[in-house]
């Protein structure tokens, strides 16, 4: 079809900022400005589906389902980075950091406490999830025991087994086919070590009990 001159079309809304697929295009949008119209590219390594804003509206392009639409797929390269925007690993070993570029800049991020890069997913996960690099003791800084005291608080959680982190009153452990999971307690929560849950403060047994250790 003939393509129409981007003045001749209207916004829907006249206020606010709203963001439009181009029906042709995954790397490019319609965004209206208060009425204003104009066309958007996104940055090398995003995409548009109206979900993800990493970066102007944009997302990663390993997120977006184009559903046909087409896209220039050329990397643009810096040192670290693949493309301009975009999430990669720091080496193929196992890697509690991981790097994520913008506009070319690599910057190494880590993980939450516990956890691994996996690249499957381009995020962090449990490191037992990734045993083909990982090893989940060295990770979580636990071993897990073979054997509970069957009479032991942890053996209740039993196949599931949870211990608590010496000095630490927001996290446990708890134990998954044998490794280790280190979990965080919800926000405003403590962990009560003796029933190896997570508790508000005021009901929290022993030092993490009454505020302590906030």
């Amino acid at each position: 079809g003939q393509s129409v001159p981007i003045e001749s079309i209207e916004c829907p809304e006249k206020y606010g900022v709203q963001a439009y697929a181009h029906t042709e295009h995954c790397d490019q949008f319609f965004l209206c400005t208060n009425g204003t119209l104009t066309l958007e590219t996104c940055e090398n390594g995003l995409l548009f589906d109206g979900k993800g804003a990493i970066h102007n509206h944009c997302n990663y392009n390993w997120a977006v389902d184009c559903k046909g639409r087409q896209f220039d797929p050329t990397a643009i390269s810096t040192p670290g980075c693949e493309y301009q925007f975009g999430i990669y690993p720091v080496s193929k070993e196992c890697s509690t950091t991981y790097i994520k570029c913008a506009f070319g800049e690599p910057i190494e991020q880590e993980c939450d406490a516990g956890l691994a890069y996996d690249d499957r997913i381009h995020g962090c996960n449990w490191p037992d999830q990734l045993l083909e690099i990982c090893n989940p003791e060295a990770v979580v800084g636990f071993k897990c025991p073979t054997k509970v005291d069957s009479s032991s608080v942890a053996a209740r959680f039993w196949p599931f087994p949870r211990f608590a982190v010496p000095g630490d009153c927001h996290r446990l452990i708890t134990c998954v086919e044998g490794h280790p999971r280190l979990i965080t307690c919800g926000e405003d929560k403590v962990f009560d070590e003796t029933s190896l849950t997570c508790e508000d403060p005021e009901y929290a047994h022993a030092k993490c009990g009454g505020g302590y250790g906030k």
